[in-house]
């Protein structure tokens, strides 16, 4: 076996230690003390632009709380745009049209139309019959379509319940006047000649029955007091920045002139 070595020896550089050999105390410190210190990690740079850090944009943008929807009013547009305000529109217009009844009346007036139509078209009539009952059953579609799909609400220069109103007035004073021209230009009527002047009184009465709702929907409604006057024109004070003009001094009075023919 080879000699061990001293405790203040160091090993040759060509002579390695035997496998069964244990280095010194000494020797452990003396390696210790030539390892190379750690070098320390260059501190994160803080001032970095946007585009070297990709990541952080994203967690930002998932991070950051979605802004809440604003409440609305339920019995008022509010300040609903585009799809939301439609949508509102068109459910509050449905619901006004159902629920007070002017949906249902006018179904039934252009139900009764469309019959008599079928009925006169077997038949040879005046023509002014067919006319009337068709520019009625165009009418009446045209306002259900109108309400149904909430049009009315984006045409606001037009007074659409007064023109309704206006509307079964008309109908029921045209389909009145045809019933009467229709029976009196026969003497001898055929049984789907007297059904369709049957359903043409009937559609004049659910046209006025349209009326009497019509009445119901302005009744408590008044107009209200100086409602056209103007609002009083603000008082303008005096601008920013200027300083009030000086009061000008009063000016002195002139004598009067002698008068004429007189010194």
């Amino acid at each position: 076996m080879a000699p061990k070595a001293a405790k203040g020896d160091k090993p040759a550089k060509g002579d390695k230690p035997a496998k069964g050999d244990k280095p010194a105390k000494g020797d452990k410190q003396a390696a210790k003390g030539d390892k190379p210190a750690p070098v320390s990690a260059p501190p994160p740079a803080k001032d970095q632009p946007a585009k070297d850090q990709p990541g952080e944009d994203e967690d930002d943008e998932a991070a950051a709380p979605k802004k809440p929807k604003s409440v609305q009013p339920k019995h008022e547009v509010g300040t609903r745009k585009g799809c939301r305000r439609y949508r509102w529109e068109l459910k509050d217009s449905n619901k006004e049209f159902w629920l007070l009844g002017h949906a249902e009346v006018k179904i039934l007036s252009v139900v009764c139309l469309i019959v008599a139509m079928i009925l006169f078209s077997s038949l040879t009539v005046h023509p002014i019959l067919k006319l009337i009952i068709t520019m009625e059953i165009s009418i009446f579609s045209f306002f259900i379509l109108l309400y149904s799909f909430a049009i009315n609400r984006y045409i606001p220069f037009i007074l659409w319940p007064i023109s309704d109103l206006f509307n079964d007035l008309f109908s029921f004073a045209f389909l009145v006047g045809a019933m009467v021209f229709a029976v009196r230009s026969r003497q001898s009527m055929h049984l789907h000649y007297l059904l369709g002047v049957i359903l043409m009184g009937l559609a004049a009465f659910f046209a006025f029955i349209d009326v009497c709702l019509q009445r119901n929907h302005f009744r408590g409604k008044r107009a209200k007091k100086h409602m056209l006057v103007p609002p009083p024109g603000k008082e303008k004070g005096p601008q920013q920045g200027k300083e009030p003009e000086p009061a000008k001094p009063p000016e002195a009075a002139k004598p009067p002139e002698p008068a004429k023919g007189k010194k």
